[in-house]
């Protein structure tokens, strides 16, 4: 691909016809025009692809045929790179075999046993299909095996699950109980401090508490070692969330890279490489409590139709054998850190230190754009994606996969410097003198035409009121 032979008139909205089209038939048909609200159009800016229509490799197609390279990857969940062969060929071959019975494949116990081998302390795994079930299935687990009601989440990672127990902490509250809200409570990420005060202000409460064991900020020396000490010596589990860093983070696991053993942790995204599979992994005396084998009371666990279709577990085999055989988690480093050494370059030769940044581990970057003050702006943001696109680039985040090239990390940073020079005059005559249409807005914002997210998570507490929006 050419990127100048894909610089479009940003005037023109005839580039995206067809994805203006399917917008309106996408409105009417379903609530947001996307089944993903990180996918859908207030995230983008007006010119943009609005629908992909295929994917190979790094790089993707919309419906007007327009080619870009990709990032962000199926939100993280792609890490070889669309259409992967090997993935291809596993589920394709299972696919034509059936996918489902009436009792279980020999699959599960083969990816069961696979999954366990990369995930240190994890004795049982038991598979779904969604993140957010496998994390919903932890919180019940720990409750049952703790006999409390009390869950904390980390309040500086913005998602653990679409169920009340943890969307009730943002303003996207609507339709959940108070009395469900309550169970909820927040602590701050590398601040052990918080979560000290979190048990002492309610004793013997607390069931669990949850976070990703790594966002953009890496664990603190001790941090992550001390929460689990803490949690166990006051009769809570500790959860880690591995939905990104599992598959991205070195030995495919934060928890290994880290030297940490949680109590229960939940996989998902990269393992399929895009198809949907996620699991629950944890100590058998805590997962068992799903099975068979105990005298206690039996915990509903992850009992779901689809969750061990045979394509899928076939394809996540695929995916750890690629891992196990091939270079894949340097390779997204290594073209991540390319990708960064770039842009940096590009930052700093434009002047725009105070006004693009980038952080996270190079396997799983994020970016902020801010204004002239320094202020993360959603605006500047919009702008900065509208002039990535504009020359050939598809970067909500900056998170590569084992298919991007040297090239195409090369095309990326000529792309994003020349966006850039667009971002320089923005910051003297105003971006809204270069932006077509509205800024995006954060996904998580109680109305639906407020640009505010509603109050940042800073300190750890309980989840808002829930009410009526």
């Amino acid at each position: 691909m050419n990127i100048r032979s894909h610089f479009f008139s940003i005037e023109n909205p005839d580039n995206f016809a067809r994805s203006g089209e399917l917008r309106l038939r996408a409105r009417a048909a379903i609530p947001g025009g996307a089944h993903t609200y990180a996918k859908g159009d207030d995230q983008y800016p007006l010119l943009a692809p609005g629908f992909i229509s295929r994917g190979l490799g790094c790089h993707v197609w919309d419906v007007d045929g327009n080619e870009f390279i990709e990032y962000g990857m199926g939100l993280r969940a792609v890490s070889l790179g669309h259409g992967f062969p090997a993935v291809v060929k596993a589920a394709v071959e299972q696919l034509s075999r059936g996918t489902n019975f009436t009792r279980p494949s020999a699959l599960e116990v083969e990816c069961a046993e696979r999954l366990i081998e990369l995930v240190p302390g994890a004795d049982m795994a038991k598979f779904t299909k969604d993140g957010s079930t496998a994390t919903t299935a932890a919180i019940r687990l720990a409750r049952a095996y703790t006999g409390r009601d009390m869950i904390a989440l980390c309040s500086d990672h913005p998602f653990f699950s679409y169920d009340d127990w943890a969307i009730c902490t943002t303003p996207m509250n609507a339709g959940i109980p108070q009395a469900v809200a309550q169970l909820t409570q927040g602590f701050r990420y590398n601040d052990l401090s918080s979560a000290e005060a979190l048990f002492a202000q309610h004793p013997g409460r607390v069931a669990a508490l949850i976070l990703e064991a790594e966002k953009e900020v890496p664990p603190a020396p001790g941090y992550l070692a001390g929460l689990r000490e803490l949690c166990h010596r006051n009769g809570a589990l500790l959860i880690l969330d591995e939905m990104i860093t599992g598959f991205r983070w070195p030995e495919c696991s934060a928890q290994r890279h880290h030297g940490i053993e949680a109590d229960l942790s939940t996989f998902g995204k990269a393992m399929g490489n895009g198809i949907a599979i996620s699991a629950l992994l944890g100590r058998r005396e805590i997962m068992e409590l799903g099975g068979l084998d105990h005298d206690r009371d039996r915990v509903f666990l992850l009992s779901t139709t689809h969750g061990a279709e045979t394509h899928a577990l076939a394809a996540a085999l695929a995916v750890m054998n690629t891992y196990r055989d091939e270079p894949v988690i340097e390779t997204l480093h290594r073209q991540g850190s390319r990708l960064k050494a770039g842009i940096e370059s590009s930052v700093q030769r434009r002047g725009l230190a105070r006004h693009f940044r980038l952080a996270g581990r190079t396997s799983n970057m994020v970016y902020a754009c801010c204004d002239r003050d320094g202020v993360p702006s959603q605006t500047f943001r919009t702008l900065f994606l509208q002039e990535t696109i504009r020359r050939g680039v598809l970067a909500p985040s900056l998170v590569t996969s084992y298919s991007h090239t040297d090239d195409d990390i090369d095309r990326t940073i000529e792309a994003i410097d020349g966006a850039f020079a667009v971002y320089q005059k923005a910051l003297v005559d105003g971006p809204e003198t270069h932006l077509i249409g509205r800024p995006v807005a954060p996904v998580f914002r109680r109305r639906a035409n407020s640009t505010s997210a509603g109050t940042p998570r800073t300190k750890a507490r309980g989840p808002r009121k829930a009410k009526a929006s």
